[in-house]
């Protein structure tokens, strides 16, 4: 969207106040995040889920910063207006506010991000705290949080119970109130999504967790057919890419063994004489070989 203006927090902070639903995906490449840019996507995660769909790691946890600041570096080249969100991969914000602080920085720094994302709740609060006071914007991210998904049961809904959807809620609460710009709620029930959202002074998105939310979230690779290894329940098809492209690859293979591909319009000629000049000059070198 080449006449659209750069996106910063007034202007997600207006459709917030505004009521007006915010769009958020996740993307890990260039051509990705020119297709998101073009299609009016207003905020891009570059998740630590680029470990399981586009590394094939069984989770987020062997994801590095390296690994981020390249994707995100790429997505920021493809998407220049969108508000970009790097998320901090496992054990970068983890052992003290200090990495926190240090390693959020790089995101902005190295990858032109305008905010950074981490998951936890009041155990996180000092970090979110610190790299707020940093000066940059830092998203929650409670519910269902990936990099904890051993300690919580795997990848399963979180709050259904009293107790956890309490302490959900009052994390929620405590994020906000240690600085977040906003909080993602994943794979929690929709009416805790609606009770933290009714609360809250700042957007709530939601991934999986109901209507309720003032923004959405899907994982790109989902909602066209991209992640072979399961499609998530939270997840909307748009258009099935990935069996798309498996048959275009089966067309190919098919095309190159029966000799039907390449035809004369995919190859380069060259002119009759330019041609007859190169055997000439051929043949005399052979010659003067001799």
């Amino acid at each position: 969207m080449a006449d659209r203006k750069k996106i910063n927090l007034p202007y997600l902070y207006k459709k917030y106040a505004d009521g007006e639903p915010i769009t958020m995906l996740t993307c890990y490449d260039y051509p990705t995040a020119y297709l998101q840019e073009e299609a009016g996507i207003e905020m891009i995660l570059v998740g630590d889920s680029l470990g399981m769909t586009m590394l094939g790691y069984e989770s987020t946890l062997p994801v590095t910063m390296n690994d981020m600041i390249r994707h995100s570096q790429a997505v920021r080249r493809g998407a220049p207006t969108v508000w970009l969100i790097g998320d901090m991969p496992y054990m970068t914000y983890q052992p003290c506010v200090e990495d926190a602080i240090r390693n959020a920085g790089r995101f902005m720094a190295e990858a032109s991000c305008d905010a950074v994302k981490l998951e936890g709740g009041r155990e996180m609060a000092d970090r979110m705290a610190g790299i707020v006071a940093a000066g940059i914007p830092c998203m929650g991210h409670l519910g269902l949080t990936p990099q904890s998904a051993s300690s919580l049961g795997g990848f399963r809904v979180q709050g259904r119970d009293a107790a956890r959807a309490a302490r959900i809620i009052e994390d929620a609460k405590i994020l906000e109130e240690a600085g977040a710009y906003s909080i993602l709620l994943e794979m929690v029930p929709e009416r805790i999504c609606q009770l933290i959202t009714e609360r809250a002074h700042i957007p709530i998105i939601s991934l999986g967790s109901g209507p309720h939310a003032n923004g959405q979230l899907l994982i790109y690779h989902d909602m066209f057919g991209l992640y072979p290894r399961f499609k998530p329940k939270m997840a909307k098809v748009y258009g099935n890419a990935g069996e798309v492209i498996l048959n275009g690859l089966k067309d190919y293979v098919k095309e190159v063994i029966d000799q039907s591909f390449p035809q004369r319009e995919h190859w380069f000629t060259m002119k009759d004489d330019d041609y007859d000049d190169l055997l000439q000059h051929l043949a005399e070198s052979e010659h003067n070989d001799d």
